[in-house]
């Protein structure tokens, strides 16, 4: 996707299409109530219809405290209609609305000070409550002012009340009122994760008990956008004012679409116009392993208070997936880490995203937002974007002040209460003060990030998520998974993915395992989750990673797997991780133990498995270099003995996908076949699967690779520490297999058991030599069966099924038209 406009073409167009109506269907709210106050004609504001309080019928009512109609004698020719007229209240007065569902709601009140007969609005001081609990307490403005809360609404008759701080003289306005329901994303019910002023990492709970009052609505990189743009009518205004460097900025456009997803933002989340418009990292005229981060400052009272932020993402500067990690940092603390939005979107290029936190003010008067390039981040792809930012200020239930006098003997009552219990708690203390002593010095501290928040993606309960027939031998208690991680500790983190962090522990008799903890937010959860546990509880396997076990208490989604020392096989083939370079045997023998890994999945079982997701980094190295494939959260049962093939949605790794499974949607064992032949390539080139930084013919390594083995020239582009280690049999050997592995049609590519052989034959070719090495034959043809084979061949069960000639439709449509038409749908 081309992101680097001309600023001013880039500026004509953001303006042009921000002056357009939304494309998106309009959001229709059950609950719909807009009061134009003091008018007694309707107005029409944005497409909207508000409603004057002075005509009849209407469909509020305004309670009997005293209040006047006034109308502006001198309106700016500059003013809406709606703010040519106000309500004023001179003692305690509210307006009363009927609410259909309860639910979600925002309140917006509108607020344009004038003069008009007796009144001075500009010197009103007031509060406002909803429902009895005080949103605006001793409110004035000079200015036009919009004050918008989102809160839930449980009640049949919703209350907006003004009250004068001076209950004799003074007095309180508004010029329009609003209260409707919005969708139940908009406002949170599940957990958040909590970042304290002193950086500390928590749990949030309880989060619909709270009022959200608007502080900031940010279009980070984009112009202005008025409520005519918007679904739920919401002003989004620029960022530039609030960059502390602007020049380590840069923005980026697009005239795309984003690409909503279930589980993702929506429009009514955030509009087209926030998603399609970033800022990025200005890396022009800076060396290219450069490390900044972008910063905002964004304004907040400068006492204490507790704030939640919302951050939009959509990556519409990347041109392909995978190649963006970045890390978002709050208040100059992280608050994630390696996020990689290609993963957290479930594969889909520029889907939108969000981040929810709630952060405490540190008393500095600002909340500090900043993204910058991850560790993981390769040193030519160095990036971090930033979409939409949205920061309210939470007004706590129980701080807040309900209007209302209470007699003296309900306070009495509370208090004989309180005393009470006061007084049993006293003499329960020492009690539990002994019983609490002995567990406690094997209890490790309080967990410091709990964050797997299920019920955010997948709608699930507290209760177990996992069948009964699942082993419970595999559980693990979460304390002890906590004390295995040192309490979670950062310095043990060993690795990221789109299901959230992996970290290094030790069990009981010094067992070294990998904790992979889910993150709040991750779109990968309760189906991966499961998966991984139903797969790997059924299967052992010397090449397969061994599931230790499983947690899922306290919210939390962890999978213990057995740890692998050397890490993932792509760190060992390119990047700039500093590992020693392997030899070919080396290659070989890893090529070789992962085939095996993979025969077992597809021939282990009547259905077998198909695992969906091969790539270097799921396949994992050993203290000995031993090969062993993992992640199985993609994994599904391969078809019954009748079937031949498993119709499903399509799902794998950008670069490692199979053509023909993208084309028709039919999974067979032939899939993991084709990723696990670009993973061959990988391994003798040493580049990526995808590399858009390259020239067009280059980008695909399959493609590319090909070309050179079919010219009988695969030696020119293999990683040069390999330049003539390798015997010329070895390599064709190797070539060959590759090359019938990633074959346009299933049918014609060779079985799990047919690769393992000819790998096992490359490396003996590799060891011994061959004196018939100029007469090797370059079919890797499944009658080629030398006694020394130890592994049974299996035959397809697909071979013959899938043909060429299929009157699908389909059936011309070339690995290379494959492959543009998911470089044309990734924005390339």
């Amino acid at each position: 996707m081309e992101t680097k406009i001309i600023p001013f073409l880039c500026l004509a167009f953001s303006l042009i299409y921000s002056s357009l109506p939304s494309l998106s269907t309009a959001f229709t709210p059950r609950d719909n109530y807009l009061i134009s106050c003091g008018s007694s004609a309707n107005i029409t504001v944005d497409n909207r219809l508000f409603v004057g309080d002075l005509t009849k019928p209407i469909s509020v009512s305004l309670s009997s405290g005293e209040s006047v109609p006034l109308t502006n004698p001198n309106p700016s020719p500059n003013s809406t209609q709606l703010y040519q007229t106000a309500r004023v209240f001179t003692t305690a007065s509210s307006y009363k609305f009927n609410i259909k569902q309860t639910g979600k709601h925002l309140v917006r009140l509108h607020f344009s000070p004038f003069i008009s007969q007796q009144y001075n609005l500009n010197n009103a001081n007031f509060s406002v409550l909803a429902n009895g609990f005080s949103i605006l307490t001793h409110f004035s403005t000079r200015n036009n002012v919009i004050k918008e809360f989102a809160m839930m609404v449980n009640v049949s008759a919703f209350e907006v009340s003004f009250v004068p701080t001076n209950p004799n003289s003074g007095f309180a306005f508004v010029n329009a009122v609003e209260v409707f329901s919005v969708p139940s994303d908009v406002i949170l019910e599940y957990e958040a994760k909590l970042i304290g002023s002193d950086g500390d990492v928590g749990v949030f709970g309880n989060m619909s008990s709270y009022i959200l009052e608007t502080v900031h609505r940010i279009n980070v990189g984009g112009p202005k956008l008025t409520p005519f743009n918007d679904t739920l009518w919401r002003t989004w205004i620029p960022d530039e004012d609030f960059l502390v460097l602007k020049s380590a900025a840069k923005i980026a456009t697009t005239t795309d679409t984003p690409n909503y997803q279930k589980g993702g933002a929506s429009r009514e989340i955030a509009p087209d116009n926030v998603y399609m418009t970033a800022q990025q990292m200005n890396r022009d005229n800076l060396n290219t392993a450069s490390m900044f981060n972008i910063t905002w400052n964004f304004p907040v009272d400068s006492g204490v208070g507790r704030y939640f932020v919302r951050l939009h993402f959509c990556d519409i500067v990347s041109q392909s997936l995978n190649q963006l990690y970045f890390d978002v940092y709050i208040n100059g603390f992280v608050g994630y880490k390696d996020v990689d939005l290609s993963t957290l979107t479930f594969h889909l290029f520029a889907s939108p995203y969000y981040i929810d936190s709630v952060v405490d003010s540190d008393g500095s008067g600002v909340v500090r937002i900043s993204v910058g390039p991850s560790e993981l981040s390769s040193p030519w792809r160095m990036n971090a974007i930033l979409n939409g930012v949205e920061i309210m200020k939470m007004v706590n239930f129980v701080e807040g002040s309900k209007t209302g006098s209470k007699k003296t003997s309900t306070w009495v009552l509370a208090g004989s209460i309180v005393g009470a219990f006061a007084l049993l708690c006293l003499l329960a203390v020492p009690f539990l003060l002994i019983l609490r002593r002995r567990k406690q010095k094997r209890r490790p501290k309080p967990v410091d990030s709990m964050g797997w928040t299920p019920l955010r993606v997948y709608g699930g309960s507290s209760n177990s998520r996992l069948s009964e027939g699942t082993s419970l031998a595999l559980r693990i208690p979460f304390e002890e998974i906590q004390m295995a991680t040192n309490n979670f500790d950062r310095k043990l983190i060993i690795g990221s993915g789109g299901f959230g962090m992996v970290y290094k522990g030790v069990l009981k008799e010094n067992v070294k395992v990998a904790v992979k903890r889910g993150v709040p937010g991750s779109r990968q959860g309760l189906p991966e989750f499961q998966s991984e546990i139903t797969v790997l509880s059924k299967i052992r396997h010397h090449h397969l990673v061994s599931l230790v076990g499983y947690c899922e208490e306290q919210s939390e989604m962890i999978l213990v797997y057995e740890y692998m020392e050397k890490g993932p096989l792509k760190k060992h083939l390119y990047g700039s991780s500093g590992l020693p370079p392997l030899s070919w045997k080396q290659r070989l023998e890893i090529c070789i133990g992962a085939a095996r890994g993979l025969h077992y999945l597809h021939t282990g079982s009547a259905q077998g498995i198909i695992h969906r997701d091969i790539k270097s980094t799921n396949i994992l190295l050993d203290d000995n270099y031993v090969s062993k494939v993992a992640d199985f959260g993609l994994s599904r049962s391969g078809p019954c003995l009748d079937e031949t093939h498993v119709s499903t949605g399509v799902k794998g790794s950008f670069g490692y996908l199979d053509p023909e499974y993208f084309r028709r949607q039919q999974l067979t064992d032939k899939s993991d076949v084709y990723s696990f032949g670009v993973v061959l390539f990988e391994v003798v080139c040493a580049r990526p699967a995808v590399d858009p930084l390259l020239e067009r013919d280059q980008v695909n390594l399959a493609e590319w690779a090909i070309e050179w083995q079919k010219k009988g020239l695969l030696d020119q582009v293999i990683d040069p520490y390999l330049m003539g280690k390798i015997k010329p049999s070895s390599l064709q050997k190797f070539g060959e297999t590759a090359e019938k592995c990633v074959a346009e049609y299933g049918v014609d590519r060779p079985t799990m058991g047919d690769v393992l052989w000819n790998l096992e034959h490359a490396l003996q070719l590799q060891e011994t030599g061959s004196q018939r090495e100029h007469q090797e034959h370059s079919c890797i043809s499944a009658p080629e069966l030398p006694t020394f084979r130890t592994v049974p061949r299996v035959p397809s069960r697909h071979v013959g099924i899938e043909r060429r000639n299929s009157g699908d439709g389909n059936s011309d449509i070339s690995t290379s038209q494959v492959f543009s038409q998911l470089m044309h749908k990734d924005g390339r």
